[in-house]
């Protein structure tokens, strides 16, 4: 039997992925003790593996396809496939930020003031390659973890970490003196597996229905019943991704609409049909939207 191999995201994106996978059509179960989870698909087999690593092992061919940062890809500089951009994080749907902070009262204020000091980073090689084409000299170290407190209790001069939000940021009394990049995830595929017939198609339907899943983020269906009368004013109040469906009702002069809307539009839009005529709205939940 034909069968993928598919590496999943360990870490803080792992959630997100597997209910991301769930959306698009797979179910994906998981064990505390086992990186090597279940999924309802026969031509399909997934492990769970650390992010920093996955782009590494889909060139080596360990992995066919696989989600990781576009972040990991340039750090290891490993020469894979990149079919897709998907963009959906843990927290948001923003870009993850790798940034330079140092503390609030550092007299650095941009990235040559870091001439001959010391940097603690997870990214080593990317920073490392970063200040050396800008013609810096630094000294980049890796770092194991707890990276904000390296810097807070002088241990570096600074830190290229990684953040959403900031909110960790602002918590350690850090000031961000440089974004270096953004990063989101990326279905990434090995160069051989991709000229395998049956393995690229395998991995354009897992990309097609991951977009169309992150498509139906945050997007809801509208259906209601209108009278002739009130059909126009209906139609105006309705923003969609196309033309809504319209369609009469047998034998009644009323007519039934079908609309895709932003969830965050329904509570103000709900109440404005009902007083233009609309009766017996109905809103459902989309998981996909192609």
């Amino acid at each position: 039997m034909n069968k993928l191999k598919f590496g999943l995201p360990k870490g803080s994106l792992e959630k997100a992925t597997i209910d991301l996978f769930a959306k698009a059509g797979w179910v994906i179960k998981t064990s505390s003790r086992n990186y090597f989870p279940t999924v309802d698909d026969p031509h399909l087999s997934c492990a769970i593996i650390r992010a920093q690593e996955m782009a590494h092992y889909v060139e080596e061919g360990v992995l066919d396809a696989a989600i990781t940062g576009k972040d990991w890809i340039l750090e290891t500089g490993s020469d894979v496939v990149e079919i897709q951009e998907l963009i959906y994080s843990k927290e948001s749907p923003r870009p993850a930020r790798w940034i330079l902070a140092v503390n609030e009262d550092s007299p650095i204020r941009k990235l040559e003031d870091l001439e001959g000091k010391k940097i603690a980073t997870e990214l080593v090689a990317f920073t490392k390659k970063y200040f050396a084409a800008r013609g810096i000299q630094v000294k980049v170290e890796f770092s194991w973890g707890t990276t904000e407190a390296k810097v807070v209790e002088g241990l570096v001069d600074a830190i290229v970490d990684v953040t959403e939000t900031g909110s960790t940021i602002r918590a350690h009394r850090l000031r961000i003196v440089h974004e270096l990049m953004q990063s989101t995830p990326r279905l990434i595929a090995n160069r051989e597996s991709w000229r395998d017939p049956w393995k690229k198609e395998k991995i354009e339907q897992i990309a097609t229905l991951l977009k169309a899943a992150l498509g139906a983020d945050r997007m809801v269906g509208l259906k209601m019943n209108v009278p002739r009368a009130h059909l126009e004013g209906i139609i105006t109040l309705l923003p969609s991704l196309n033309a809504p469906t319209v369609a009469s009702l047998y034998q009644k002069d009323w007519y039934s609409i079908e609309v895709v809307v932003r969830e965050e539009i329904v509570r103000e839009l709900i109440p404005r049909l009902l007083k233009a005529g609309a009766e017996g709205i109905i809103e459902y939940a989309l998981n996909k939207v192609i």
